[in-house]
Parts: C-alpha cells; structure tokens; sequence
C-alpha cells in the first residue's frame, strides 16, 4: 500500500474528529481533496455553485447538528465569494471550518493569475488562521482547526492547503483533540446578580447564542417569574426554539427607536451569552448604545461561559420554583383566505407549520408578523440572519436540511436577499433536500425605502427610488426555480397560499412558492 498523501490523511482526520460534511466549491488547486472523498468516504461532499452557498450552508449544518462542517473553497477568490455568509456565521458564533487551496508553495513567487493574500481575506472572519506548510502537518493542523472552531465560542477557523501539501505523499492522520468545556460561572457573580434582582429596581434579563434553547430558556423563565425581570431575547437569535410548551421572551426588536422603547425604565440589564445592544446602524441625530441612560449592564455569563449552569443556579439563589407557568399556549390562526399580503402568508406559516420544523427567516421587512402568528404553532427552531449580511436564507436552509434530514426546513425569504445565493436550490435539488421555500416578492429593496427617510436622506427622487426597485424586468420565481430543478408554484391570494403550502408540506423533496405582496414600505 502507498504512502498516503497530505489531502487523504487530512480528510480522515476531519471525518475522525466528527466532520463529515464538506460542502465545496473547488479548484484546480483542491483536486487532491476532491480525490481523497473516494477514500474516505464517511465524509460527504456536498456541490454548492457558489461559495457563498457552501459558507451559508455550512452555517445552517452547524447551527442543527451542533457540530461544524467543512467548506471547500478555491484560493483567495473564492474565499472572498464566500465571505459575507462567513461573516454571518462568525457574528453568530456558528464553529465552520475553512480549507481554503492554495498555489503550490514553489508556485506563490511566480504571482500566477489566481495569487492573492489568502491571509488577509481570512482575517475578516477567521479567528484562527493556519497555512499547513506540508503533507506531514495537514492532520494535526486540520484536528486543531475543528478544536478551534468548536471553542467556545463556536468560531470561523481558516486552514489554508498549499496543492503540494496536499498532493504529495507523508500524510499523518491526527487523533482528535477533546473540546474544551464551557466555563463555569463564579458562585460571587451568581450573589450578585441576585441582590440586583431581589432590590426591587427595574431589571430585564437578555439571552442570546445558545442560551435561546430549552434548558436555558426555562431557567431564564423561572428566573423572570420569581424577579418581575423583563424576559429579553437578542434581536436575531442564531438558534431559538419555540412553540408550546416553551417560554417565549420578546425579541428585541431591529429598529433601535422601538428597542429603546421596550428597554426605556430598566435600572439592570443582565446579559446572558450575548452582548449589550446597540443600534444596527448609525442614524443622525440618534444613540447608537440602546442602554437607557441610568441603566447598569450586568454579565451573568460570557459566550463561552456555561450559561444553562449560571441561570439554573441564579432561579436557585432567587428561591424560583421549579415549575415555570409562563409557557407558551398552543394555539394557531386560521388558514387566510381574500387578498395576498405579508400578513397573510404569515398566517398561513403559521397555520400550517408542521411540529418539528426548522424555520430559517430572513424575509426581512415581509416577516414583521411572522413570530407573531407561529408562537403558538408546533414546537420548531427558528433561525435567523445574525450579521445582517443578507443572502444567507437559501444556503442556510440547505445545510440545515442536511443536518436535520427528518425534519421539514421552511424557508421564508425575500425576494432581493434570495437572489445573493439563490444557487442553493440546484443543491438541494440533486441532494433531495427536504425545504419548502416561500419568497416574499414584493419586487423592491423595501427595507431601504424606509431606511432612506431614517438616515436624513430625505424621501428620495426618481433615480435614488430606482436603484431600490426590483420591477423592470420583473423576476419569475417560479422559472428561475425550475430551471434549478426544483418544483414551484405561484400564489397570488390568500386562499392560493395556503393551499400551495399544504400541498409542498405534504410531498418530500424541495418546493418553492412565490407570493406576490406588496411592499411594507
């Protein structure tokens, strides 16, 4: 038997260290990775035709499955195409692994066509970065990239593969390295925390990262419930469950005037995984911290502190029963019917949201009422856009129904965020993946309408109005999904939305509904 070579024994280690999946989008430079899937096939290559399809995707696996992916990605230029969902994932604290090819080392003095600074893309979104300079430390260096990446926090860890590392033979498989355990919470913190909470003042308790989960979710609860503490949620959680049975806190909301209103009062404010608020963007004339003046924020627990431990702890110290009353109610509207609107086909998700079910939003504007209308529905996650850098939707429901392949993924998704990646339905067509996608056309970057008047530029003429229109031409959802492979129907009322809903939600495989709404703004 032949020595093995850099990219074979590197793959091993990755399936050896609990990733298996790899979604890519390779080069000349990665086709010994590409090769070494033939020998060591636990792991599972998966095609996106676009890199950030394969960033997004691995995001929505890591988000489910509680462990990262791979992606494959060719040289600095495709890194930078996979960049923005990166970004997504690094401000969600999502663990991915990046194996980015590179020129052969001998090559790089050469400064052929594809050369570029693949370090300086990384750093963006990598909090650890490593180059394997040859085939004998591809194993160790990708065992210590998944440690890295898993953390805590989870993070983005970048492994940059020279092609002569990877092709040439003294590969070394590595055994992997144990994850760290997050750290616990000091029993003084806890004290503290607990006289705020027991003075009387005006506190509220904001959750985020995984703490936005059962366990930690009814601990948070019966900490609210023996307080008075408002039951806060962060503004875009990477990963919420919700439905009966399960505390529902309030969102935070996106606009930073109704944030303030709903923190406005508040003497305390405890952070738990998460950090403290501030505005999206910067506005004239506006805070961009949304603390209110008079407000002391609080650390219970750090990201990548053990945050379930520190509210179970903190509900003991407040003497908070073990039974929470607060919980969610089942409870669905009924399926609409007359005119298509947002609202509509809010209530048709939520009327027919199938228990169990991944929920991967960013219908932006469209989606206002959405969390309204599926509280009550049956129990399902629901995940959302963390970095703000929109197109993630139809890569993060695809790598969400590879981790999750018994469960339904709704994907609900405007019109202009799911052009960025909307390559990921062709993946999950030749995957058979299970999404139902359901565009919100409203024909128009409508969030920026609104945006244009809050940031002092005034209402807009005709020609700022155009570089926010997406009419003319008008795009046909319904074809652009076909020619990709996937099933599509249009709805253009509220009876046609609920009726084409039902009918995808009952069929496997992917499916996509276009509704025809007007804009929110």
């Amino acid at each position: 038997m032949s020595e093995m070579n850099g990219a074979r024994a590197l793959v091993r280690t990755l399936v050896d260290s609990k990733v298996d999946v790899c979604f890519s989008n390779p080069g000349t430079s990665e086709m010994h990775f590409v090769a070494a899937l033939d020998d060591v096939p636990e792991m599972r290559g998966v095609l996106a035709l676009f890199e950030g399809v394969a960033t997004g995707a691995a995001d929505g696996f890591a988000r489910m499955a509680d462990r990262p992916a791979a992606t494959l990605l060719h040289l600095g230029p495709g890194l930078g195409n996979g960049l923005a969902n990166l970004h997504n994932a690094r401000k969600g604290n999502v663990p991915v692994v990046n194996i980015v090819g590179d020129h052969a080392t001998y090559h790089t003095r050469y400064d052929a066509q594809l050369q570029s600074d693949i370090v300086s893309v990384a750093s963006n979104v990598s909090s650890w970065i490593r180059t394997s300079q040859k085939p004998g430390d591809t194993g160790r260096d990708a065992a210590e990239a998944v440690a890295a990446a898993i953390g805590p926090p989870g993070q983005v860890a970048t492994l940059i593969l020279p092609a002569d590392a990877c092709w040439l033979e003294g590969g070394v498989v590595a055994a992997p390295i144990a994850p760290k355990a997050p750290a616990d919470v000091a029993g003084d913190t806890i004290d503290e925390i607990a006289k705020i909470l027991q003075s009387g003042e005006p506190a509220g308790l904001l959750l985020g990262g995984s703490n936005l989960r059962k366990p930690a979710l009814m601990e948070a609860a019966r900490v609210c419930e023996k307080s008075g503490a408002l039951f806060l949620s962060e503004t875009f959680p990477t990963r919420l469950e919700r439905g009966p049975g399960l505390p529902e806190p309030a969102r935070l909301p996106y606009l930073a005037e109704f944030a303030m209103a709903q923190l406005d009062g508040l003497k305390h404010l405890i952070l738990v995984g998460t950090k403290s608020p501030v505005s999206f963007f910067a506005y004239p004339n506006k805070p961009s911290d949304l603390v209110p003046e008079g407000c002391t924020v609080h650390t219970l627990a750090t990201i990548s502190d053990d945050g379930v431990t520190a509210l179970a702890n903190l509900a003991d110290a407040l003497g908070a029963p073990r039974e929470v009353k607060g919980l969610q109610a089942a409870a669905r509207p009924g399926r609409p019917t007359g005119g298509l609107t947002a609202d509509a086909v809010a209530q048709a998700v939520g009327a027919l949201l199938p228990e169990g079910a991944v929920v991967c939003d960013e219908a932006n504007t469209s989606g206002l009422t959405i969390p309204a209308h599926t509280a009550g529905s049956a129990p399902h996650d629901w995940l959302c856009l963390t970095g703000g850098a929109i197109g993630i939707g139809p890569a993060l429901a695809t790598g969400a129904a590879i981790a999750c392949p018994d469960r339904k993924v709704v994907s609900l998704e405007a019109d202009g965020s799911a052009l960025y990646t909307i390559q990921a339905l062709w993946t999950q067509a030749r995957e058979g993946l299970d999404v139902k996608t359901i565009i919100f056309n409203n024909r128009s970057y409508s969030i920026l309408n609104m945006e244009l008047d809050r940031v002092g530029a005034g209402a807009g003429g005709p020609k700022a109005k155009q570089m926010l229109d997406l009419s003319g031409p008008d795009m046909d959802f319904v074809a652009i999904a076909n020619g990709f492979g996937v099933p599509a129907s249009r709805a253009e009322s509220a009876d046609d939305i609920a009726n084409q809903l039902e009918r995808a939600l009952a069929e496997p495989g992917p499916a996509l509904i276009e509704a025809i709404v007007d804009p929110m703004f």
